[in-house]
C-alpha cells in the first residue's frame, strides 16, 4: 500500500525507544565483558549474544504465537476478525498484518513481529466472544498501532538483555556452588569471581527490566492515543478496556499466571494476584489510561 501510515509517529515514544535502546546496547556491552572475564572465549561469548538476538529478532512472532497457543488464521476461517483488520488497515494506510487467533478464553490482544511486513495482530477467542464489533475494533486499532510505531522489535530484543542477564547469573550461581573453590591461574578466588558475577548479572537483569517495563508503559499510553484517533471514538476504546480488565479479574489465577510472561505485550495485564508496584508495572494504571482517552474524546468534540 503506498504512501505514509496515517497513524502519526510519536516523538515520545521514538525518544524513549532510542534512550532505551541505548541503555540496552550499554548493558549488553557489559555482560559480554563479564563473560570474557570469567574465561569464556571471544568467539563463543559473540556465538552467544548473536544467536540470542537473531532468535528473539526474527523468530519473535513464533514464539509469542506458541506461547499464547495462537495461530493464524484465513478470511474464510474468520471473516468478522479479518473484516475489521481490512478496514483498520484502509483506514491506516498500512499493509495488513498477518492475523492470528489463540485459543484462551482470557479475553485480550497482542502484536508482535520485527516490523509492520512481519507483523501479527492476535485476538484471544475470549476478547472475541465478550466484545461486540465495535469495542473489537478499538482493540485491534491499539494494537495496530503497536505495527505503526514499531515498538513492537524495541520490547522484543529489551526482554533478550534481561534473558540473557538471567542466564549468566544462573551459571555461575551453579558454578559458584559446584566448583569447590580454588584459584584460578591468575590467583583470583575462583568462588569469589563467580559470586560477583551472579550479583553483577542480577544487577543487570532489574535494571534491563525497569527500562523495558518503563518504555512499555509509555508504549500502552501512545498505542491508546492512535488507536482512538484513528477510529474517532476514544470513548469505545475506554469502554473495551474497562470491558476486558473486568473480566480478566474473573479468570481463575491458574489461567492468568500461564500468561504473565506476555504482559508487557498484551492490551491489558494479566495479574494472578493484586497490583504490581508502579515501577515494575508493564501498563500503566486502569485510571491513567481512562484519563487519558477521556480528555482525548472532549479534545475531538471541540471541548477542551
Amino acid at each position: 500500500m503506498a504512501g505514509a501510515s496515517k497513524i502519526e509517529s510519536d516523538r515520545g515514544l521514538n525518544v524513549r525507544m532510542f534512550v532505551t535502546g541505548l541503555a540496552l546496547v550499554i548493558l549488553y556491552l557489559i555482560i559480554v565483558t563479564i563473560l570474557l572475564r570469567v574465561g569464556l572465549g571471544l568467539g563463543f561469548v559473540i556465538v552467544i549474544a548473536l544467536a540470542l538476538i537473531f532468535s528473539q529478532y526474527y523468530f519473535s512472532d513464533k514464539i509469542a504465537m506458541f506461547s499464547m497457543h495462537a495461530h493464524e488464521v484465513t478470511p474464510e476461517q474468520e471473516p468478522r476478525l479479518h473484516q475489521i483488520v481490512d478496514r483498520l488497515c484502509l483506514m491506516a494506510n498500512m499493509p495488513k498484518p498477518r492475523v492470528g487467533v489463540s485459543e484462551m478464553d482470557m479475553p485480550n490482544a497482542f502484536a508482535t513481529g520485527r516490523n509492520p511486513s512481519h507483523a501479527v495482530i492476535c485476538a484471544t477467542r475470549g476478547l472475541m466472544r465478550r466484545l461486540s464489533d465495535e469495542e473489537l475494533e478499538a482493540v485491534l486499532a491499539h494494537e495496530l498501532s503497536h505495527v505503526a510505531h514499531r515498538d513492537v522489535a524495541v520490547m522484543t530484543i529489551a526482554s533478550g538483555v534481561g534473558m540473557l542477564a538471567g542466564l549468566v547469573g544462573r551459571i555461575a550461581m551453579w558454578s559458584a556452588m559446584f566448583s569447590g573453590g580454588g584459584r584460578n591461574r591468575n590467583g583470583q578466588n575462583v568462588v569469589l569471581i563467580e559470586i560477583a558475577t551472579w550479583l553483577a548479572s542480577m544487577v543487570i537483569y532489574v535494571i534491563a527490566y525497569v527500562l523495558t517495563m518503563a518504555l512499555s508503559r509509555y508504549r500502552e499510553l501512545a498505542a491508546d492515543r492512535s488507536g482512538a484517533i484513528l477510529i474517532g471514538k476514544p470513548s469505545v476504546l475506554a469502554s473495551a478496556l474497562v470491558h476486558v480488565t473486568g473480566d480478566i479479574g474473573r479468570i481463575p489465577r491458574t489461567d492468568l499466571r500461564k500468561a504473565e510472561g506476555m504482559n508487557a505485550f498484551f492490551f491489558a495485564p494479566a495479574l494472578a494476584s493484586g497490583t504490581a508496584a508502579s515501577l515494575f508495572a508493564s501498563h500503566p494504571s486502569l485510571e491513567k489510561r481512562l484519563d487519558q482517552l477521556n480528555k482525548l474524546e472532549r479534545q475531538m468534540n471541540g471541548h477542551a
